[in-house]
């Protein structure tokens, strides 16, 4: 057995590489921020996104590090069925999709879903409305927090404090400067660079493995794996596919970008998003079901997709995982930030505040938000409690 221990590359690499990628991601939004010269296009980025930019930002704020790290740690205990139970999210992208454009009709100049509930039900619907919509975004931003360090600490050995400090760091700042407008211009960069290493790291793999002995040795150590009927992976698949309903249906994290695209663009740029967000966890999940075979020993499940990848490619495969992970943390945390920010500014500071809110003063109340959102999800990571799958689900 290959133990799965020490790191692939390092520190020193390590350090390099996040440095790089942190400088590349304050520096664009610090570029793009210079578009947003008003709290419209800080928050909704103009309400003029085309189709390019909107496909890219679905399929990159929807390849979060629970996919690339939480879809092989599916395969791995789950079998086949869990790596296509991560797939079947992709089933809320095309749903929305037609919705998208009905919301952008029926609410020209909405910021957030919770709007729509205050017009459509009234004000007792809201409150619950917003309570669980800012609990999941938070929930969701402290286990892409624990993500990025866990990502760096297992492929560099750097502490995780000061890794998850640094990705929370790096995504705070671009976010606070450059708005909506950072947010997608990053992410169609990150989308780019997450399908093309997903294609090189899976060919890569593909070459050294051979399916048919990776399925020989799964069938006689782990059988359960390949079984069709084993309901513990029967119960994920349905659980995922609900999951995914859910959580664009009601995330702010959706809705801001159905504002935020240019009226017709919606339901093409979500439909898009899906075809293409669907294979990504099934071959994510290939990287799970050769760990056993290949007998590389995992400690920490939700970590065997990186060990997997960088153990069979070395030091370039470990190079390209950590671009691959760091991009898909950045395009989440940073839709997070802006998108529960809105929230905060339009569904709980603006309505409290006495008068109305000038431009300035949203602008001003959404920087504040982003700051304590990211302190928030730093103090809640950094004690590193549990595995992604304990924090999410």
């Amino acid at each position: 057995m290959i133990l799965a221990v020490g790191t692939i590359l390092s520190p020193q690499a390590g350090y390099v590489m996040l440095g790089l990628f942190g400088v590349l991601w304050v520096a664009l939004g610090i570029w793009w921020g210079k578009r947003a010269k008003s709290y419209d296009g800080f928050a909704v980025a103009g309400r003029n996104v085309g189709l390019a930019l909107g496909t890219a930002t679905a399929v990159a704020t929807w390849i979060t590090s629970n996919t690339t790290m939480l879809a092989p740690q599916f395969a791995l205990q789950l079998g086949i069925w869990g790596a296509l139970a991560y797939s079947t999210a992709s089933f809320g992208l095309f749903a929305f999709a037609p919705m998208s454009g009905r919301i952008r009709q029926l609410m020209p100049e909405g910021y957030t879903a919770v709007e729509f509930v205050r017009k459509r039900y009234g004000q007792i619907a809201t409150v619950p409305f917003l309570l669980i919509s800012l609990f999941y975004a938070i929930t969701w931003l402290i286990s892409m927090s624990m993500a990025g360090g866990k990502l760096l600490n297992v492929l560099s050995g750097i502490p995780y404090p000061v890794g998850m400090t640094v990705v929370v760091i790096v995504c705070v700042l671009y976010t606070l400067f450059g708005g909506m407008y950072a947010v997608i211009g990053t992410d169609f960069i990150q989308s780019l660079i997450i399908l093309v290493g997903l294609v090189v790291v899976s060919v890569a793999v593909l070459t050294q493995v051979d399916i048919g002995d990776v399925h020989s040795k799964l069938e006689v150590q782990r059988p359960m794996l390949l079984a069709v009927f084993f309901p513990a992976a029967l119960m994920s698949l349905f659980n995922n596919m609900l999951f995914g309903f859910g959580e664009i249906f009601h995330s702010n994290v959706w809705w801001s970008r159905a504002f935020s695209m240019r009226e017709g663009v919606g339901p093409k740029a979500y439909a898009l998003g899906g075809l293409l967000w669907l294979p990504v966890p099934i071959v994510a999940g290939f990287l799970g079901l050769a760990a056993p075979a290949l007998g590389i020993g995992i400690s920490q499940p939700d970590t065997v997709g990186p060990l997997v990848a960088a153990t069979l490619l070395g030091s370039a495969g470990a190079l390209l995982v950590f671009v691959v992970i760091f991009c898909s943390l950045a395009s989440s945390i940073d839709s997070l930030l802006a998108a529960t920010s809105d929230l905060l500014v339009n569904d709980i500071i603006e309505p409290l505040s006495p008068g109305e809110m000038s431009d300035t003063a949203k602008r001003r109340w959404a920087a504040f938000s982003i700051i304590g959102l990211g302190l928030l999800a730093w103090s809640v990571a950094l004690p590193n409690v549990g595995h992604l799958a304990t924090v999410l689900f």
